[in-house]
């Protein structure tokens, strides 16, 4: 299923999110977006819930299914109660997403902790709290033999490698011959060991497998589902009892950058794991899944002022605010993380006149710090605004702290439909803050101002 927003192009040179310019006026003319404000994301409320709403709808023939939301893909508390509140579980991977999903509000039973390195106090936690956890390894489901207490309320799997394959972004790839992830099945030995590991222990229920997202084709995905649930079938079959009673498919929609269009859909993702595994919808297993990136990514923008434009060896450069600080993915594997750029005046409306090949750098004291290369645009100026689409996961949620540049404000935003197309172009556009930009005095701290003089060796 392919839901389209805008005309079709190829290549990241689709032209602005036309559905978003009635909030970039509105950011620019509320002092969001400015010399005041040089870098700020932002977020469509209304577009979350009718993605989540795309998710359940797609899985509504399933008779037990839990979608919890990757916190990784955008670690911001009311984002997460945002997700709560429609219906969402979390997954996390750390004792800080956990702890921030605890602050939004969702139930423990409907929270899954995975990661390849969990301590024995964040075990520990989990399990006092009743949060389901995904054992990495056989060593870890040893480790959780002398941590458990029987009474946990818990639910307890081991994540599994069907070692499928790789998509084009390599690090994106979790199903390789050589990923850190789960047990690799296909080792010798080690397809018997879990099959063993499930014998030995009548509370482990779960099985949990995550082929990959970006770069990773439908089929792809959907073979590693199948691997897992033949596997599922496999130890029920030999243990003679219903062993496995749940499968934690993972997430693994990626998500196109090239234009608007939503491709793959959700329809699309059950349809291939359908195919693959045809008793996978039968009611005989639970489901949960750990989507993150595809709910999100195209329901945020970051938006960034233009402080200087130059000239350098023939090549026009507009060095903005937005850079490897919040784009971190893009400016360091840009053949993999292509953005679409939107060019805007310093009123906040779209630019319009002859394109101009033009580099967008960012702000970052390093050369590679660049966005966007030789990306035809209307001629950018001082003051003027630039606009990354697609970036509402990952990018700015998760900043990173090089030069000690400080971490955007993110807004959630409203767009009420306007009079002219029904589209949200023209009416009015509402604002709430849901992360403050972080202050000087706040980067000051974070470095230990506190301890100043703590290695200055003092006489006497």
């Amino acid at each position: 299923m392919t839901q389209t927003t805008s005309a079709h192009h190829q290549g990241g040179t689709a032209p602005p999110a036309a559905r978003f310019d009635a909030v970039v006026r509105a950011a620019v003319g509320q002092g969001l977006l400015g010399e005041g404000g040089p870098v700020a994301g932002f977020i469509d409320t209304e577009g979350v819930r009718a993605s989540v709403g795309a998710l359940h709808d797609a899985f509504a023939a399933t008779p037990e299914v839990l979608h919890t939301f990757a916190a990784k893909a955008c670690s911001l508390v009311p984002v997460l109660r945002l997700l709560a509140n429609c219906g969402m579980g979390c997954e996390v991977a750390s004792p800080g997403e956990l702890r921030l999903a605890v602050e939004a509000g969702f139930a423990a039973s409907r929270v899954v902790l995975d990661s390849p390195a969990k301590t024995r106090e964040e075990i520990r936690l989990a399990l006092a709290l009743g949060v389901a956890v995904n054992a990495d390894s056989l060593d870890e489901l040893r480790r959780i033999d002398a941590l458990r207490n029987p009474g946990t309320a818990s639910v307890l799997g081991l994540r599994v490698n069907p070692q499928v394959g790789g998509g084009s972004i390599g690090p994106m790839s979790t199903a390789t011959d050589t990923s850190k992830f789960g047990v690799a099945l296909r080792d010798p030995g080690a397809r018997a060991a879990t099959v063993e590991a499930f014998r030995e222990r009548p509370w482990l229920t779960r099985l949990h497998t995550h082929v990959g997202s970006q770069g990773c084709p439908l089929e792809l995905i959907a073979d590693g589902v199948a691997r897992t649930y033949e596997l599922a079938e496999e130890i029920n079959a030999t243990l003679g009892v219903r062993r496995v009673t749940s499968l934690d498919i993972g997430g693994g929609l990626p998500v196109n950058f090239a234009d608007e269009t939503v491709r793959p859909g959700y329809a699309d993702y059950v349809a291939a794991l359908t195919a693959a595994a045809p008793g996978l919808f039968s009611g005989r297993y639970s489901l949960v899944t750990e989507f993150g990136r595809s709910l999100l990514a195209k329901n945020g923008f970051i938006g960034a002022r233009v402080e200087y434009t130059k000239d350098a060896g023939g090549r026009r450069i507009a060095l903005t605010h937005a850079g490897a600080q919040t784009a971190t993915r893009t400016v360091l594997m840009p053949d993999a993380w292509p953005l679409r750029i939107g060019a805007f005046g310093p009123d906040g409306t779209p630019k319009t006149g002859p394109s101009l090949a033009q580099d967008i750098a960012g702000p970052c004291c390093f050369a590679g710090d660049v966005v966007a290369y030789g990306r035809e645009l209307p001629e950018l100026a001082e003051d003027d605004v630039v606009v990354l689409y697609d970036t509402g996961a990952y990018y700015f949620s998760t900043p990173w702290a090089y030069n000690s540049l400080p971490r955007p404000a993110v807004y959630g935003f409203r767009a009420v439909a306007g009079p002219e197309d029904g589209a949200g172009h023209d009416g009015p556009v509402t604002f709430t803050t849901v992360r403050d930009a972080q202050s000087l005095d706040d980067i000051a701290a974070e470095s230990g101002l506190a301890h100043a003089d703590a290695l200055i060796q003092r006489d006497g």
